[in-house]
């Protein structure tokens, strides 16, 4: 099984307890099982910052009263690379879609963009199988980290991507800041609409929200 087992589940230092709900989602819906929610991360570095910000989001969606998985992609092939799609990773990566019902992605920005590694499995996941759709509807969650850089395009390509697989991808995605240091401490950015005013802009801005 092409699994990251999640380290230290339940460990969420940096977390402001006053401030959780456990189990929003109560009353919503069925409660026949749990929020079924599938994880993918973009970037094969021993310390990979979007993994450990994807393993973040799966301790806060754990904590939540999600059911997680992680996918490896470390043998992703790239799309139309194994003829008829007929490999392991690939059959996986689609029964795994299947099992969901929302996914978060998460991608380094390289060069301006998402990696290669992020895009790969993405390509992988095919609007229509045998009928069934393994995307449409589902909800998604993006995210992207940067060593440093304050650019958005990578969390954009991801929103584009999720709204053209029929996902209901967020209108306005943040974005996670990380710094290559021995520790990791991401500070998440509030990414503006298009069209909001300069003054509000000035004003998030002196409220530290930006």
């Amino acid at each position: 099984m092409r699994f990251r087992t999640l380290p230290d589940p339940d460990h969420l230092p940096a977390l402001d307890w006053r401030f959780v709900q456990e189990h929003p989602a109560v009353g919503l819906g069925p409660e026949d099982h749990m929020p079924r929610i599938l994880l993918l991360y973009g970037s094969l570095r021993p310390r990979s910052y979007s993994r450990l910000a994807t393993e973040e989001a799966a301790r806060l969606l754990h904590l939540f009263g999600a059911e997680i998985r992680i996918f490896d992609p470390s043998d992703m092939p790239f799309p139309d690379q194994i003829a008829g799609d007929d490999h392991p990773a690939i059959h996986e990566l689609r029964e795994h879609a299947m099992w969901s019902e929302g996914m978060v992605w998460c991608s380094p920005e390289r060069h301006g963009q998402i990696t290669g590694l992020m895009k790969a499995p993405i390509d992988n996941l095919p609007l229509n199988m045998g009928g069934m759709r393994p995307t449409q509807g589902r909800t998604l969650a993006v995210m992207q980290v940067s060593g440093g850089s304050q650019s958005f395009n990578a969390v954009n390509t991801l929103r584009l991507l999720g709204r053209w697989m029929r996902r209901s991808a967020p209108a306005a995605p943040g974005v996670i800041h990380g710094t290559r240091c021995a520790c990791f401490r991401p500070r998440v950015t509030a990414r503006f609409p298009a069209g909001r005013c300069r003054q509000a802009r000035r004003k998030a801005f002196r409220h530290g929200t930006r």
